[in-house]
């Protein structure tokens, strides 16, 4: 629970006045993308080609129709404004405006960002954050890194850009951007430019300031177009709904402007709307074109620095945005401090951020691991990001627009015609996946919600409210396809934030239980084909952790039931059930819900054996083919599918039961006449307080023993850094079915896959993943919570060691962590055997948080620049050895 506001705490005090709706803290933020280049949103193609149609070629001329990417970048929550750094080494053939990187085609392991960038603090409210980037002084080497990448296999490492050498002579720059509020709609920076080489250089500086375009589409009512005008040392903006803005830089930069309308001459040969499109800075400071209005007027200015920098010496910029005066705004802007009072706003900004800090991170938490800490904060608050997609509109397209073709009205997303989002929504990762994922989400918000509850519940609302959740029920997936099947953890997560926040907010629970209820209910409808009380669900985020791709057609004729599908289900009845438990608490209607679940989760959790999911020979849940005859083929493949089922637990105790007599009755009928029942709510024991508690568990005890044996197997499952998803007993011995005349195989593979079978990054086949190890390590808390210090279990598997399973969660906690912590030589695993973040002191305390993990050595793998599930590592750090929520 996070400490209780207070005057020593002025970050609280900001998050309390944004949460009662007194100021907007934060209404600006850092909610412009690293790439909107080459997504969903921005694809207007005939066949989906979402990468090819929007290259990162096009993105400094093209005008985005939906949102806008840079760097460093801050906007308004509605992105009416953008305020990004702009770069130039005098050797690029462009402006480094936004972060390069190949797409799924182009990298030989999927999507693949090739820039080097850290978000290194923010508190909640945004009124301090920092961010680092490291840019080469020699031209960056686009095209090698294209060709090499192309060129290599899947079993080949990816091309990066510190393996081009670039960065081997310290010839680079260090660019660092400091931010902070002195009220919500006023924004100190200070950008620090040093050079890391050997030799005097010079570095171009463009602070930059847009207008999102959203006056060229035709649409009613955003045809009158903003203007920036560039004076001395500044930029005023004037803008209907926003009114005066203005961006002052000290010094003499130069104002530079232009149109954020598209180069049509450049891209396709035609006269476009301007004579000083996109891209005019670019050219004017890159090749000294006359592209840039002589006027200084347009809805895209930049003030220009040329600095020179001797070696290893530094210099800083100061810039300060401030909203001035509501429309009309017609008077002259005034001055702005960018001395004393801006020197005093950072200082005081950033002791206030410490401060905020040492009160959410005990102070017994190890120095290395409070920075680890600080830093997954921070990804989590820039990967907040301006989300807007009205599919109705995109399938359609804009009066002004060409028509869309017309097999786009049939193709992907086509069934989601309800969906206008237009909100700030947590993403994965803010450049390789710039989209909110539901599953991911749910995840984020867990961490969000120990510094800011409110956003974090605000987040698990959104995808319930109608213009999200399909009138079918379904939540939304993700961008690539909205009807595409994410696990329902946001039961899970919703009771994760209610505990964090207190366990008081009742109203919030209930809001989210009445929209779940629907979303349960297609579960059962749609994923339940059988009705046999065992899912289907499709690859369930499980990307390539089968033999054959869960999410196509089969192989052959029939049904895939799944153990995860099945557990996920069993988990959410359970969710549920707990929910309704809290709620009738203080409303006893809620009680025939708890009823519900109860039964529906016992359902659920005897079918896995009924319908043979439970592989007793093996001691191991599988997936099970049901073809058209009735023959089921176990797929015994050991993965995380078949741990899965582990996190389908709660506890009922005899206050519980004694305060609803409802549930205590279904439970003693439950008992007495479905004998099928007793496995999976049989168990009973007297908890630490010396009460009768029963457990409720999809896993039996003597199935959880026998799970455990190869879970905690360092053959299997248990590495030095955490679980891997599939059991290395399969590196030798992979697993082959052959279905149709196909040979389907799965084999261990630590790293990035081998396999193309689920597309770009298919990485489930033996990779770390802090999502899943985060859920197994909560079910052995839950059940250490059921059996105490009684039950021991031997850890690792064969060591002849025994521990409680609060002791074993506690050492999977500190495997996990370690991933981000020197060890005793100084090295990180996740930076694997990439000698410049291992041991350069520029570079190897700059923490990322990766997509996943190799499964042997912890190298960090995927997604690079803060994936927002891998923030979970925060929670396991604040809660390690103490008790829990």
């Amino acid at each position: 629970m996070p400490p209780p506001t207070s005057p020593a705490d002025p970050e609280r005090l900001r998050l309390a006045e944004a949460d009662a709706g007194e100021r907007p803290w934060r209404d600006w933020g850092p909610y412009l993308a690293e790439r909107a280049w080459g997504t969903v949103r921005e694809d207007y193609s005939e066949h989906g080609t979402a990468w090819g149609y929007f290259p990162h070629d096009h993105a400094r001329s093209r005008a985005y129709r939906w949102n806008e990417d840079g760097m460093a970048g801050v906007c308004d929550e509605r992105q009416t404004f953008c305020l990004g750094l702009a770069l130039w080494n005098e050797a690029d053939p462009i402006l480094k405006e936004r972060m390069f990187g190949l797409d799924g085609a182009g990298g030989n392991h999927g999507e693949d960002a090739k820039d080097y960038w850290w978000y290194q603090d923010s508190t909640p409210t945004h009124s301090w954050m920092r961010w680092r980037y490291h840019y080469p002084q020699a031209a960056f080497p686009y095209d090698d890194l294209v060709a090499v990448n192309g060129r290599r296999r899947r079993d080949e490492s990816e091309y990066e850009l510190v393996d081009t050498g670039i960065f081997d002579d310290d010839r680079y720059w260090a660019v660092t951007v400091d931010y902070a509020k002195a009220g919500p709609t006023d924004l100190c920076l200070l950008v620090t430019v040093a050079n890391r080489g050997d030799r005097a250089a010079r570095l171009h500086v463009l602070p930059t300031l847009w207008f999102r375009n959203t006056w060229s589409w035709g649409l009613p009512g955003r045809i009158e177009i903003p203007r920036i005008v560039g004076e001395p040392g500044a930029l005023v903006a004037h803008h209907a709904e926003l009114g005066q803005l203005v961006l002052a830089g000290e010094g003499a930069p130069e104002p530079l402007l232009c149109d954020n309308e598209t180069n049509t001459r450049r891209l396709w040969g035609l006269r476009g709307r301007s004579d000083y499109p996109k891209d005019g800075i670019n050219d004017h400071v890159v090749t000294g074109a006359a592209t840039v209005n002589p006027r200084r007027r347009g809805t895209k200015g930049a003030l220009h620095y040329a600095l020179e920098v001797p070696a290893g010496g530094e210099t800083t910029i100061r810039l300060r945005l401030a909203a001035i005066a509501p429309p009309p705004a017609t008077g002259p802007a005034p001055t702005l401090d960018l001395g004393a009072g801006h020197a005093a706003v950072l200082a005081a900004r950033r002791a206030e951020a410490d401060r905020f800090f040492a009160g959410l991170i005990p102070a017994d938490v190890p120095a290395a691991e409070a920075a680890v800490a600080r830093q997954a904060v921070a990804g989590l608050m820039w990967g907040k990001q301006f989300y807007h997609f009205d599919v109705r509109q995109w399938l359609t397209g804009d009066p002004s627009a060409v028509p869309p073709p017309a097999g786009r009205r049939h193709g992907r997303n086509s069934a989601w015609t309800h969906m206008s989002s237009f909100d700030v929504i947590s993403m994965p990762d803010p450049w390789e996946y710039p989209w909110y994922a539901a599953w991911d989400l749910a995840f984020h918000c867990v961490s969000i919600a120990r510094v800011d509850p409110g956003f974090a519940k605000s987040q698990l609302l959104l995808l319930l409210r109608e213009w999200y959740l399909h009138p079918n029920g379904q939540i939304p997936a993700y961008e690539w396809a909205f009807g595409d099947v994410n696990p329902p953890v946001h039961a899970w997560a919703a009771l994760q934030v209610f505990a964090i926040d207190g366990g008081r907010d009742f109203d919030f629970l209930a809001r989210v239980l009445h929209k779940l209820l629907l979303n349960f209910t297609w579960w059962v409808n749609r994923k339940d084909t059988g009705g046999n009380n065992v899912f289907e669900g499709g690859f369930l985020g499980l990307d390539n952790v089968g033999p054959f791709d869960r999410s196509a057609a089969l192989p052959v004729a029939g049904v895939l039931e799944q153990s995860d599908g099945t557990g996920w289900m069993a988990m959410y009845a359970l969710n549920l059930l707990d929910m309704a438990l809290v709620l009738a608490v203080h409303d006893h209607a809620y009680a025939d819900l708890a009823t519900k679940f109860f039964e529906h989760f016992a359902l659920i959790a005897a079918a896995a054996y009924e319908q043979g999911l439970w592989d007793a020979g093996d001691g191991f849940f599988h997936d099970v083919l049901r073809l058209p005859d009735g023959t089921r083929v176990p797929l015994k493949v050991r993965s995380v599918v078949g741990l899965l089922p582990l996190a389908a637990t709660t506890r009922l105790t005899s206050e519980t039961l004694r305060r609803l007599p409802d549930v205590a009755a279904r439970l003693r009928w439950s008992l007495a006449n479905r004998p099928e029942f007793a496995e999976v709510v049989g168990s009973r024991r007297l908890g630490p307080d010396g009460r009768q508690q029963r457990l409720l568990s999809m896993v039996g005890p003597e199935q959880m023993v026998r799970l455990l044996a190869r879970m905690l197997d360092e053959e299997e499952f248990l590495s030095p850094y955490g679980l891997r998803t599939l059991s290395r007993a399969h590196l030798a011995e992979p697993f082959s079915v052959t279905l149709g005349g196909q040979v389907c195989t799965v084999g261990y593979e630590p790293a990035e896959s081998t396999s193309g079978l689920f597309g770009g990054n298919s990485n489930w086949r033996g990779p770390i993943w802090m999502p899943t190890n985060y859920l197994l390590i909560g079910a052995l808390r839950d059940y250490a919570a059921f059996f105490g210090d009684d039950l021991l279990i031997e850890y690792p598997t064969r060591s002849g060691r025994k521990h409680t399973l609060t002791e074993i969660a506690d050492d999977l906690s500190e495997r996990l962590i370690r991933l981000f912590l020197p060890g005793e030589d100084g090295r990180r695993p996740i930076y694997g055997a990439t000698e410049l973040f291992q041991t350069h002191p520029d570079w190897k305390d700059l923490i990322v948080f990766p997509e996943y993990f190799h499964g042997d050595n912890g190298a960090g793998l995927g997604a690079w620049h803060q994936t927002g599930w891998t923030a979970l590592v925060l929670d396991l750090i604040l809660t390690k050895g103490r008790a829990t929520r």
